[in-house]
């Protein structure tokens, strides 16, 4: 009986967490959680997971009575302003491109059947964004200017439509859309999380050991990528705790029902999980038939089912990982594997892609073997969803570790001491002393069970420094107002609201440098890092919270530079003419439209429910491609941004030829150990053509050929294009970008 109550009380607990969540959307740094388990009064069978975790699905109605109720003026931006933009094209960049990928990405659904436009999506993000804080300086009796917000809106309006900044593609996505403004949901307005594994098996607030593990599974079904250690390991070696059989004779068999939600996946799994690292005389079975069939529409995050199948799967991989661990502490090895398929269930289940990014112990071959799967060939099918890097230490010797770089670019490095030292390298910085990792494309550090928010600007996009600067001023407010939202994770809100941690991110580097040179680069950087600093101060005081703990970073980017027509974050493109080849839905208005105007359309060789165009791409009269930029000119690109702008981090894949440079990476990370926090690494392999590849390098007189064919009037007319697609578009997920997303 002990079993059964627990399991009920369990679910009871979710519940009310349900409730109490709906009731105090923005006060949950002030929930007592005492009080709540004497409300419960649940005694020692409560079983508290993520520190009394709260159902996101309970930001609905009470808050947002509330806040109308307060509010005889919900923040709108003026009519006639929008409706100035209506007619005006968006400068969407790289020959269409730019346009094709935000329809297939960003423009969502309206209530009238029919697509957003371009300033229609930058309408709802500033929206939602001054509505927000709206909410929070009203609910904090702080004062709320609506003349002097409108103002500012507008010039945050002009930014976006221009793409001199823009949101992280999360934050185009779901700002102000029903998932913020209904359901309330502003976790999935995050990019990145980490979560430590250290104090798995410490029981804090009732926690339990299933506790990183879920956590991660239910940020990345959110779309928000995430990091993590082997640190329980080590613990459960050192304390002698060892992994249970759930199925002994004196276990009770208990039935969980699965819900149709992500919730009720999550539970799932922790149940699982539990039953083996805090047993409890019960072993789970699971009943399926809940969940929606494959195929069946999803609201909110858009797409369709999976299915139960991916589940299904998940538990059943869960189960024979730990069976091999009974009666042994767990392993660095489980630990890697448990996430990794938590990280293919997600893909499976719909979410499309998966960023992780594992940290261990360079010293420890076992960890480091994982990828080599010559000796550990059962996980090809799973371990590639996530990068593995170590932590390394300053000093230490690079000579084994990079052979195994050298045949496949892994392990990456972290360099944790500098993280905790530095703000921009070179000056110190002891704030951020907690941090325990980073996230998956490694461009932030962080803390355990902290998320951080990234903005991105286009310096190149830029007529004057000027202008940039002016730019930064609605990028920080947009970043900052996202740090005043709470998560449904009350861990997580307590070092979010203490770090206020953002990540103002500079793309374009690589034109910048073609067009403007270094010391140019280098002057503008400072200048700006300077009036990033003031600009939190002031928005600091405004809004009554703590100054960001660090807020810049350069970020690797994807789908969002595409838009703007800049190369992404630090990085090259492969060469200065290329073919970008994207897929968009056979039943998109767009289509003819692309047809019409000449670029060239052919069937997806894959996906037979789309069609692959192409476009040509120049990225601008003297750029060089990847294979002209070295590996030590990239480290060294790489460390002059760690030192001129970002004090979070710099997220750097560095390309390099295994034959002629591979042998020179022990020698570059003993130079560059001391300038740099973090980066990774990718052999150039000629891997051959295969059908419809994303980038084909051609050459100008190819490029030229292709732009012939485009009919200018025609391409210049696709933002009037009326799509009439009736389902919503899916996200990109995580990081959106290829370097560290599967």
């Amino acid at each position: 009986m002990h079993c059964i109550y627990a399991h009920r009380l369990r679910i009871a607990d979710i519940r009310l967490s349900r409730q109490l969540f709906r009731t105090r959307a923005y006060m949950v740094g002030k929930l007592q959680l005492a009080s709540y388990a004497n409300d419960v009064k649940t005694g020692s069978f409560l079983r508290k997971r993520h520190s009394m975790s709260l159902s996101s699905k309970q930001l609905t109605s009470s808050a947002a009575k509330r806040f109308s109720t307060k509010s005889a003026n919900i923040f709108t931006l003026d009519p006639a302003f929008v409706a100035s933009y209506s007619k005006k094209k968006p400068p969407f960049g790289f020959n269409g491109l730019g346009e094709i990928v935000y329809r297939r990405t960003y423009s969502r659904l309206k209530s009238d059947g029919t697509r957003e436009r371009w300033f229609e999506t930058v309408e709802r993000v500033v929206n939602g964004t001054f509505r927000r804080q709206q909410e929070w300086m009203e609910q904090n009796a702080l004062g709320w200017n609506t003349q002097e917000a409108q103002r500012k809106a507008q010039v945050m309006f002009d930014k976006i439509f221009t793409m001199k900044f823009m949101p992280p593609g999360r934050g185009l996505w779901a700002m102000g859309s029903p998932l913020t403004e209904e359901r309330r949901l502003f976790a999935a307005l995050n990019n990145c999380a980490f979560v430590s594994t250290r104090a798995m098996w410490d029981k804090v607030d009732g926690a339990t050991p299933s506790k990183p593990f879920v956590f991660l599974m239910d940020a990345a079904m959110l779309g928000v990528g995430v990091g993590f250690d082997t640190l329980g390991a080590k613990a459960a070696s050192k304390r002698q705790i060892t992994v249970a059989d759930p199925y002994a004779p004196a276990s009770q068999t208990v039935t969980f029902t699965i819900p149709d939600s992500r919730e009720g996946w999550v539970e799932s799994t922790a149940l699982l999980i539990d039953s083996y690292l805090a047993p409890n005389n019960c072993n789970y079975t699971f009943d399926y038939s809940q969940i929606r069939a494959a195929g069946l529409p999803i609201k909110g995050f858009g797409g369709v089912a999976s299915g139960p199948e991916p589940l299904r799967e998940l538990h059943d991989l869960i189960r024979n990982t730990l069976d091999k661990s009974v009666g042994q502490p767990i392993s660095v090895t489980t630990i890697v594997d448990i996430m990794n398929l938590i990280g293919k269930c997600v893909v499976s289940g719909n979410v499309r892609r998966t960023a992780e990014i594992a940290f261990g112990d360079p010293h420890d071959r076992e960890y480091i073997d994982l990828k080599n799967y010559k000796v550990n060939p059962q996980r090809a099918s799973f371990g590639w969803t996530s990068n593995n890097s170590v932590f390394a230490t300053v000093g230490m010797d690079y000579t084994d570790i990079c052979k195994r770089v050298q045949v496949n670019g892994e392990p990456g490095f972290q360099w944790m001491e500098n993280a905790r030292r530095y703000g921009r390298m070179g000056e110190e910085n002891t704030r951020d002393a907690r941090i325990e990792g980073a996230n998956p494309c490694n461009e932030q550090c962080l803390e355990s069970y902290e998320l951080c928010c990234l903005v991105e600007t286009f310096p190149n996009n830029h007529d004057s420094i000027e202008d940039f600067m002016d730019t930064l001023e609605s990028a920080l407010l947009y970043a900052k107002s996202v740090t005043l939202l709470p998560t449904h994770w009350p861990e997580t809100n307590r070092v979010m609201m203490r770090n206020r941690r953002i990540g103002t991110s500079v793309s374009g580097i690589a034109q910048f440098i073609t067009q403007h040179g270094t010391s140019k680069l280098c002057n503008w950087l400072d200048a700006a890092y300077q009036r990033v600093q003031d600009i939190d101060r002031r928005l600091s005081e405004q809004f009554c919270v703590p100054q960001s703990v660090k807020t810049t970073s350069v970020k690797p980017s994807g789908t969002v530079s595409l838009l703007a027509g800049a190369t992404p974050g630090m990085h090259y493109p492969e060469s200065r003419f290329c073919i970008r080849r994207v897929r968009v839905s056979k039943h998109s208005d767009i289509l003819p439209a692309l047809e019409s105007a000449g670029y060239f359309i052919e069937e997806d060789v894959v996906d037979k429910s789309s069609m692959v165009v192409e476009i040509p791409v120049d990225h601008g009269e003297g750029m060089r491609g990847l294979k002209s930029v070295s590996m030590w000119e990239q480290l060294a690109l790489a460390a002059l941004l760690q030192k001129h702008w970002s004090d979070n981090q710099v997220s750097c894949t560095v390309t390099f030829d295994p034959h002629v440079e591979g042998p020179q990476l022990a020698h570059a990370l003993d130079y560059y150990q001391y300038q740099l926090k973090g980066v990774s690494f990718l052999p150039r392999t000629d891997y051959g053509a295969f059908p419809q590849m994303p980038y084909e390098a051609i050459d100008e007189a190819t490029y030229r050929s292709m732009v012939a064919k485009i009919r200018p009037k025609s391409s210049h007319q696709l933002h009037l294009v009326r799509d009439s697609e009736k389902r919503d578009v899916e996200p990109e997920r995580f990081c959106t970008s290829d370097k560290c997303t599967f």
